[in-house]
């Protein structure tokens, strides 16, 4: 049987689905525009469409409230029909509340005292706030006791906050909620970024013109940098946390501070000059004024990033330092040992604790979570330490194969492990230790090599490589994206940039840095040099 035509009366539909109803279509669009402050633009909507916002009891209710007239605003809430009882009880107090409340403003006690009695308590519902209402009476510091604030004593806005209760309590079939377009508007952006598989763009940068859809350009992956002060292996590097410097470590027996520009070019800083032999890794301080550098078995070094400065030099007579980190407070650093101990020093180099025992390995990565609680550790050759400092709890993460770094997650939750045969694991460290995925692709025969978690919302996974290329990964599914070619050596370690989502930096066997960014047409004619250091490349050598 064919589906007859609407009449006029008939409800219509708008959009090509035929889910979406007009008039509650027309009537969000109304409240956006009132929410917006065009009320001109609102009211005219509602005459040309002939479809009013509110019905005309619940505009008058509404107006009751604007007005002060209790008495009258709890009888029209009566006449609106499809309410239960439950939400007519809390509306009728929200109401007989605030007028509670502003006769109580105006020292009409008795007659405060006589809403309390025979409006309020007859309704049974919030109990608790009816016994505050009650000591509102007898003590002189009411408005303390009900947490109020000298500016809640304005009444037209105090009515306003009445207002604004009553639409999340009634049906938004009776008041169309605040901001509904809004919200609307929002879960549809949620929705096509949550199915956007390459999503690596922040929420600012959305729009609403056009349906959002990445895809693999977002992902840097074309060199628009090569940075060749280093004379040796470039074994380590990292980007701060605030993005704006990148900080690398040679064999070469130096470190580098680079310094980000706004425009995204990478410019030499300083040289850190000191160390005796290869340093092996470099950590960022808390703010990004300070950097540590730690030789290999050697000394660690704290530097002044503004300056170039080395403030002090952490060192203990017997052992030798194999790695480095900051508590999150910024107020302590911490070191494996050659002895396989793990020690905590303040800024001066006193020493405040220390872990005997097989905490670390002579070469090991370590990480301290954000709340300082716990120290992360290679302990043996296939496990990973979890101490935990304060229940003096220990758990492993153990693997079959040898592991030869790992990095920890922003949010503190995962670990990517790189192990020996050539495969990446991520193990999910809250709750029950377990490895949530696996990326497979890139090669490792006899180099500690690094790799990092990037992007928005780091959703995916850069590494090295000793076939000189860079790898990337979906995290969550494990899917190999790119393997990006360029350098010449090994690719020994990568950071992807915490604030800038489309810059990428590898270090390399080859002496070089690269800087990876999104692959743009108008780069093949950025060719130039600047002081030997810097060069700019096509991204296709």
């Amino acid at each position: 049987m064919a589906r007859p035509l609407p009449s006029q009366g008939d409800e219509e539909t708008v959009g090509s689905k035929g889910v979406i109803k007009r008039s509650e279509f027309i009537k969000i669009i109304t409240r956006a525009l009132y929410s917006l402050g065009y009320d001109k633009s609102g009211a005219l909507l509602e005459e040309e469409s002939r479809i009013p916002l509110h019905t005309s009891v619940v505009s008058l209710l509404m107006q009751q409230v604007r007005d002060g007239k209790w008495n009258e605003s709890v009888a029209t809430l009566h006449t609106i029909g499809g309410l239960d009882e439950t939400t007519v009880k809390s509306a009728s107090f929200l109401m007989l509340e605030q007028k509670f409340l502003e006769l109580l403003r105006i020292d009409e006690v008795t007659d405060a005292l006589d809403t309390l009695r025979n409006e309020i308590v007859p309704l049974c519902v919030n109990l608790s706030q009816v016994h505050e209402l009650t000591a509102c009476i007898v003590s002189p510091s009411w408005s303390a006791i009900l947490g109020l604030s000298s500016h809640d004593t304005d009444v037209a806005r105090s009515r306003s906050k009445i207002l604004e209760k009553l639409q999340k309590l009634l049906p938004a079939a009776v008041m169309i909620p605040e901001k509904r377009l809004e919200h609307l508007v929002e879960q549809a952006l949620d929705v096509q970024r949550d199915a956007c598989v390459f999503h690596n763009i922040l929420d600012g940068d959305l729009s609403l013109y056009s349906d959002h859809h990445c895809g693999r350009r977002q992902i840097p992956s074309q060199t628009l940098q090569v940075l060749q002060a280093h004379t040796d292996e470039v074994w380590f590097l990292e980007f701060s946390h605030n993005g704006k410097y990148l900080a690398s470590s040679s064999k070469d027996q130096s470190a580098i501070i680079w310094e980000v520009k706004e425009d995204g070019h990478v410019s030499l800083k300083h040289v850190l000059t000191g160390h005796q032999k290869p340093v092996l890794m470099v950590s960022w301080g808390p703010g990004d004024h300070q950097l540590l550098t730690c030789g290999l078995e050697e000394v660690i070094r704290r530097w002044d990033v503004a300056t170039g400065e080395c403030l002090h030099i952490y060192e203990k007579n017997g052992v030798s330092l194999v790695s480095c980190g900051w508590f999150p407070d910024g107020r302590g650093i911490f070191s494996g040992m050659t002895d396989k101990s793990i020690c905590l020093w303040d800024l001066d180099g006193r020493e405040l604790e220390c872990w005997k025992g097989q905490h670390t390995l002579r070469i090991s990565d370590m990480a301290v979570t954000d709340d300082g609680k716990r120290i992360i550790s290679i302990c043996r050759e296939t496990a990973i330490l979890l101490l935990d400092r304060e229940a003096k709890f220990e758990r492993l993460i153990e693997e079959e194969e040898v592991i030869t770094s790992f990095s920890l997650s922003k949010d503190n939750k995962l670990l990517l492990v790189n192990l020996t045969n050539q495969e990446i694991h991520l193990w999910s460290i809250e709750g029950d230790l377990k490895v949530v995925a696996k990326y497979k692709g890139h090669k490792r025969a006899r180099f500690v090599i690094r790799s990092c978690f990037g992007g928005f919302e780091q959703a995916f996974v850069a590494s090295g490589s000793e076939d000189s290329q860079v790898y990337i990964w979906l995290r969550g599914s494990g899917e190999l994206l790119l393997a990006l070619p360029g350098h010449s050596g090994a690719v020994n370690c990568v950071s992807w940039n915490p604030t800038n989502l489309h810059m990428l930096a590898s270090a390399s066997d080859d002496c070089t840095i690269r800087i990876w960014g999104l692959d743009q047409l108008n780069l093949r004619d950025r060719i130039s040099q600047s002081n030997d250091t810097t060069h700019y490349s096509n991204g296709r050598t």
